[in-house]
């Protein structure tokens, strides 16, 4: 059951609250000689995804109708009678925008049915894998709205990407995602609502994908899982209109590295492969050595150790590839180092704790974004316990702690209560600073 975000939008816009939708509904209905009697709880459970039973989803229509005296449709509010045709505009790309800042006003009012919504498995998160790589493509993405969008416009969201990318990497995803969400709603879903040409609309697309893929990353780190994986989905869908096989498959790794933390293993391999097909020739050397790494990790994790190393060497000579100064900037999270630190941790799960040793000591020894090196410190000093080199792990336990200070993010408090744990568990000499360091900075509440 997915919340109902088109429902929460239209209501928002109308101004009415949950007990008053519920009431006024009460009220059409004994117009109809029905005896209804919902309360808000019932508006809330609709909220979630729970269809009303009945004639209510006209009447709800009929309410907002009279609210906001335009005419609203079943398909405008998300209550569209599943396996019957949408209204004309539903299934095309001015009803996705529409659905799609529905959601990002619906995140930025911190609705609790949107913030906790759980990720989709199976055929729900495969499709948009899918729909992205087949056909119908997009012939004309142009729209006649009435604010014209200049090549302004386009810088603008350009440079905001940037920006949020790298308040992300310095701050974390916690500190970062309010921001980027009302830049979403302030700046970028007039943009798109707006008028422009074909080949305006693509860049539009293709610009707006790149900040909605930033705010599905700092949804992930915040632990909201559904709700990144819903801004995945629109990226990948933006990347669709954009034209940019590329940016697609920059998104499914996104998508792979979420399925990795939720140990979908198999699905990760298959939307990589998906990704590293589909976009072919568009995908770039960094891309690919990361999809290929993931790919290694999802292997190794499933025991598939031929699998695993086979990944590792094609992530290897991608790697090798790789041409600063001729890649999108999207890639730019493909740093030196990154690599190593990925086939690190699949060389650990596959128990080649030697090997693995030589690629985490690789990636801390090359130079990475503060979120990074916390990252690489984490992995090392894990590896370091597991050889016995106890005094190494906890002295790189204490560099970590200090470079996490200042950053609100979920996956980096996991990798610091990880690394605590294994070092107390070791009872090391040397535990109790670098425990209290770690203690610290989980001290202050995101």
């Amino acid at each position: 059951m997915q919340p109902n975000t088109l429902l929460d939008a239209v209501l928002d816009e109308a101004g009415i609250s949950h007990a008053g939708l519920a009431a006024h509904v009460n009220q059409a209905g004994r117009t109809r000689g029905l005896s209804l009697r919902y309360e808000h709880t019932a508006v809330a459970r609709w909220l979630k995804g729970q269809r009303p039973r009945g004639q209510v989803p006209d009447l709800i229509c009929e309410v907002l109708a009279a609210r906001l005296q335009r005419p609203v449709t079943l398909d405008d509010i998300g209550l569209g009678v599943p396996g019957e045709p949408a209204a004309p505009h539903t299934g095309t790309l001015c009803g996705f925008v529409e659905r799609a800042t529905a959601l990002w006003r619906s995140d930025q009012q911190r609705r609790p049915h949107i913030l906790g919504a759980p990720a989709v498995t199976g055929t729900p998160a495969v499709m948009p894998v899918w729909e992205w790589e087949n056909p119908p493509e997009d012939v004309d993405v142009s729209r006649g709205g009435r604010h014209r969008v200049t090549p302004g416009d386009l810088d603008m969201l350009r440079a905001a990407r940037g920006h949020y990318e790298q308040m992300y990497r310095k701050a974390g995803g916690v500190a970062t995602r309010d921001r980027i969400v009302g830049f979403l709603n302030t700046e970028a879903a007039p943009l798109l609502r707006g008028g422009y040409t074909d080949a305006m609309g693509r860049q539009l697309h293709r610009a707006t994908g790149g900040l909605v893929a930033v705010a599905g990353i700092c949804a992930y780190d915040s632990d909201a899982h559904g709700l990144a994986q819903r801004y995945f989905h629109q990226a990948l869908r933006l990347a669709k209109a954009s034209g940019d096989r590329g940016l697609g498959a920059y998104v499914i790794a996104l998508l792979v590295n979420q399925s990795l933390f939720m140990r979908e293993y198999r699905q990760a391999v298959a939307f990589a492969e998906a990704a590293l097909r589909a976009a072919g020739k568009h995908i770039t050397p960094a891309l690919a050595s990361d999809l290929y790494a993931m790919q290694a990790k999802a292997y190794a994790h499933l025991g598939d150790s031929t699998g695993a190393l086979s990944r590792i060497r094609r992530a290897e000579q991608a790697a090798e590839r790789i041409r600063r100064g001729h890649e999108p900037d999207e890639t730019g999270y493909v740093q030196p180092g990154l690599v190593n630190v990925q086939v690190a941790e699949a060389l650990l799960s596959l128990g080649e704790l030697a090997a693995a040793g030589e690629h985490a000591a690789a990636a801390v020894g090359n130079p990475a974004h503060d979120r990074g090196r916390v990252h690489r410190l984490a992995m090392l000093s894990t590896i370091e316990l597991r050889q016995g080199n106890a005094d190494k792990a906890v002295a790189i336990a204490v560099q970590m702690a200090e470079q996490a200070r200042g950053m609100e993010s979920q996956r980096l408090r996991d990798r610091l209560r990880a690394v605590r744990e294994h070092l107390v568990r070791n009872g090391c000499e040397g535990t109790a600073e670098a425990a209290e360091l770690i203690d610290g900075a989980l001290r202050v509440p995101l």
